[in-house]
């Protein structure tokens, strides 16, 4: 892992091997043993992947899901195993509020952070558990060689038909939001008083942001509530106790869900959100048409709401950029660990195993965050674009392998 803070040095750790076998026993568990944990498999990944790449023979995309699959059996099943049905930490009923923040080269972590924790109306209640998936440039740090950073497809100009010419560039490293966050005199002493939690990726090394999530939802400690939401975000005063106050008005409190698409901004606002509106509900579906998403079902808004409704309402579906529940739901539908590069179908997967364990979802009457939509055009990396970092192929390709 790169030397910046907050990051846990997992190397200079002397008792780290207690550390793991008191987290995966039950025993003990500590949120540096969970780390441990993770970075464990991580680390395990990063040498196979190296070691299949190396290989002279074209590796196949079963050849890496096999591989991958080993590898999670070894060091992550004994470990959900332990704390299956059960919480790691005893859940506290102080109100409290954990953040999961899946990151894929994000230059608005950092104004995501800063703009949670201004906002909040007790940022002292506040714990984040960052995944940082970052291109970390040329000899990180010793021992690793890294990769020239490179830009997503970026357009620059237009063909003789008119369509958008992209190209791809060398790029340098990229922002590390947390760094920059913790090393805000105004917010250092969040970082140092353990409310923000990260691991680092390398970028060619994601696995997509259903993986991403589930290492995010690990990093919890026992926080009252969990809510996972992107990292390119603004938030709205005293946002955490309205969403608080938001779900205990539901109808089936405390194993309900708020979750809906947040509105769009476009002029970054240092993580602020100025004006709430009215919430949206998450209940039309239709297949996809897309060849890369193969006839999944794709969730959308319907009607929204008008102003004057007594409770939220009850909806199908939950959406992955953001969803607020009681910390059980942890308990209840552990995320899965078992599902690398999975971009389409997470949002309905996860719909359905919440539903079906007992939790209903509910569209929140009002929108207290608002999320910085993507089009391809703004050149951004995808994280299926990293894949090919290694094997020469971008996720899509590997998708529609022929076997």
């Amino acid at each position: 892992l790169p030397p910046l803070p907050p990051v846990l040095n997992t190397r200079n750790i002397p008792n780290a091997g207690s550390l793991i076998e008191d987290t995966v026993s039950g025993k003990h568990p500590t949120i540096a043993g969970v780390s441990l944990v993770l970075d464990r498999f991580l680390r395990r990944l990063h040498d196979s992947n190296n070691e299949l790449a190396s290989r002279e023979k074209k590796v196949t995309r079963d050849d890496v899901h096999e591989r991958f699959v080993r590898l999670a059996q070894k060091h992550l099943a004994p470990f959900e195993s332990t704390y299956r049905a059960r919480p790691i930490f005893p859940i506290r009923d102080d109100d409290s509020v954990f953040v999961s923040l899946a990151s894929f080269r994000d230059y608005l972590l950092g104004d995501t952070l800063v703009g949670a924790f201004d906002t909040a109306r007790h940022p002292d209640k506040l714990f984040v558990g960052a995944i940082v998936q970052n291109c970390l440039g040329l000899h990180p740090y010793e021992g690793e060689e890294g990769v020239q950073c490179r830009t997503g497809a970026q357009v620059v100009g237009k063909n003789a038909q008119g369509r958008d010419q992209t190209k791809v560039s060398d790029a340098p490293p990229d922002r590390n939001g947390i760094e920059e966050f913790c090393n805000s005199p105004k917010h250092k002493k969040w970082c140092d008083s353990g409310h923000v939690r990260v691991l680092y990726l390398h970028e060619n090394e994601s696995l997509g942001p259903a993986m991403a999530r589930y290492y995010a939802s690990k990093l919890w400690g026992g926080e009252s509530y969990f809510m996972q939401v992107d990292s390119h975000l603004e938030f709205y005063q005293h946002w955490d106790e309205l969403y608080v106050n938001e779900l205990k008005a539901t109808g089936s409190y405390p194993k309900s869900i708020l979750s809906s698409y947040p509105p769009g901004f476009n002029k970054e606002n240092d993580g602020q959100l100025m004006q709430s509106g009215a919430g949206t509900r998450l209940c039309t579906c239709e297949f996809s048409a897309s060849d890369v998403e193969s006839n999944i079902i794709r969730i959308n808004t319907g009607v929204g709401y008008h102003g004057e409704e007594e409770h939220p309402t009850q909806i199908p579906f939950i959406a992955a950029g953001f969803f607020f529940a009681s910390a059980g739901f942890l308990v209840d539908v552990p995320f899965d660990p078992y599902m690398p590069w999975c971009f389409m179908g997470e949002e309905i997967m996860l719909s359905m195993r919440a539903w079906t364990h007992g939790w209903d979802i509910y569209a929140p009457r009002k929108n207290w965050i608002a999320h910085q939509y993507r089009p391809g055009r703004m050149g951004l990396p995808k994280f299926w674009g990293s894949v090919g970092r290694l094997f020469g192929r971008p996720g899509p390709g590997f998708s529609r392998e022929k076997l």
